[in-house]
């Protein structure tokens, strides 16, 4: 279970089944015992690898306050998850700058258009630079699969129930991946709770928010949008057809991040790429100018 914000299974024995299918043909249960975090590399029935991640700690509540725990035994915890995570997060960047990649954590509610707007950035900076995957999901690797259909190299993690990527799952992806001297888009798990509390050791954060969603998800899930980098305002395609009022949502954006960058655009029409891919070529410059 995640001690920061209380999703997953508890720290305990469990029994459960995987879905892929194995290279002989067909699928079955495994039985595992976990105490710490974990991943195994898969094979689908289409011969394609993917990571399934398990993270366990001790079970920590959101509020702080668990029955028989004390408060101070909670945030030690907290740290002491917090702080393994950071270390590992030190090394990913370490990484990165060896290799003068551009490292981008792409956030975002489920349903935002996050995976339609990663394939289609994929497509039209394919020529410009060299671009790899590392895919975060509960559950299916249907979108690693529509990622791999550009031809761009990615790595599947499904954290079965836990709602977040972390620095060893990214660290253990990264080994599978060529590092480029390009870009590393991490796409997180759908939520705008779990992920803006844990490093991974990228250089930014984009948080993708769509114009379906309401103008007061800034003020509802403050920390994601304050640790945001970028905002990308996706689906403004749809504006015609809404009761949005973009305005107030750039007001509450600016509110917890004065001179926070927005770029309005539509993964679907491609209407206002052009300032995300300059955004992200010139990262890659800097990361690659920057070279260890």
């Amino acid at each position: 279970m995640c001690g920061v914000c209380g999703c997953g299974q508890p720290d305990e024995t469990h029994e459960h089944d995987h879905a892929p299918a194995h290279e002989h043909g067909h699928a079955h249960g495994h039985g595992h015992h976990h105490h710490d975090h974990g991943e195994h590399e898969h094979v689908g029935p289409d011969g394609k690898k993917f990571v399934h991640s398990h993270s366990h700690a001790e079970v920590v509540h959101g509020g702080g306050e668990i029955p028989g725990l004390a408060p101070a035994r909670v945030v030690s915890i907290q740290k002491d998850i917090l702080g393994k995570n950071n270390e590992l997060a030190a090394f990913n960047r370490a990484r990165f700058a060896r290799t003068g990649a551009f490292a981008v954590n792409l956030m975002s509610s489920p349903g935002s258009g996050k995976t339609t707007l990663l394939t289609r950035t994929l497509r039209d900076l394919a020529p410009r630079t060299k671009m790899v995957v590392v895919e975060g999901d509960q559950q299916t690797s249907l979108d690693a699969d529509r990622i791999r259909a550009t031809g761009a190299p990615a790595v599947q993690i499904n954290t079965g129930k836990g709602c977040h990527l972390d620095a060893a799952m990214v660290g253990r992806a990264l080994d599978r991946l060529p590092m480029p001297e390009g870009i590393v888009f991490i796409e997180n798990v759908g939520n705008l709770v779990c992920p803006a509390g844990f490093d991974l050791g990228e250089h930014r954060k984009v948080v993708v928010v769509s114009v379906t969603e309401g103008e007061d998800k800034p003020l509802k899930y403050p920390d994601m949008f304050a640790g945001a980098d970028l905002v990308l305002i996706n689906k403004v395609d749809l504006l015609p057809h809404l009761a949005f009022d973009l305005p107030l949502l750039k007001t509450n954006l600016r509110k917890l991040k004065p001179g926070v960058k927005i770029i309005e655009l539509s993964a679907t029409t491609g209407e206002g790429f052009g300032p995300w891919l300059q955004w992200l070529l010139d990262g890659a410059a800097s990361a690659k100018a920057d070279r260890r």
